[in-house]
């Protein structure tokens, strides 16, 4: 296979500098304005910028997204889960932590005393959301700030979880 070898202005790529300049430029001079009029307290509309102004506005997130996580509750208040261990199994970071009870309804056999995340390890791949045969954790809480001054404070307790 033949190739055309490259001429002076391909090798050194000054038509693609400039090219990516003018984009550059291009999207600054139009929303410049904007910032500068929300700068001065002007309500302006969104328009064609692409900065949100967080923490006032935020990211529309996409419905499938995996949030912090949380127990679902029974009518009784007591969490679902069975303490059958499978999200702890399946978990590859290894981060879900369990011990389990007898739970004081006859009919339930058996209910976690224990439930730890430590969301400092967690990779939130939904894993343990897939592998629940009760349907009792789930990742659709919406909550995406996760922060801690302490490694402590990134474990999430039950109480915490049926919250």
């Amino acid at each position: 296979m033949n190739q055309q070898p490259l001429g002076l202005l391909e090798r050194l790529y000054l038509t693609e500098v400039a090219r990516g300049l003018a984009l550059t430029a291009r999207h600054f001079f139009a929303n410049f304005p904007r910032h500068v009029a929300r700068g001065l307290g002007f309500k302006v509309d969104k328009g064609g910028t692409v900065t949100f102004q967080y923490p006032e506005e935020r990211r529309p997130f996409a419905r499938r997204l995996r949030t912090r996580h949380r127990l679902v509750k029974r009518e009784d208040g007591s969490p679902r889960c069975v303490a059958c261990m499978m999200c702890e199994t399946v978990c590859p970071a290894r981060c879900i932590h369990i011990v389990a009870t007898e739970h004081p309804d006859p009919n339930v056999e058996k209910m976690p005393k224990v439930f730890d995340i430590d969301l400092g390890m967690c990779v939130f791949c939904g894993f343990c959301v897939e592998a629940c045969p009760e349907d009792a954790i789930r990742m659709d809480t919406g909550v995406v700030e996760l922060a801690s001054y302490t490694r402590e404070g990134m474990v999430y307790r039950i109480h915490q979880l049926l919250d």
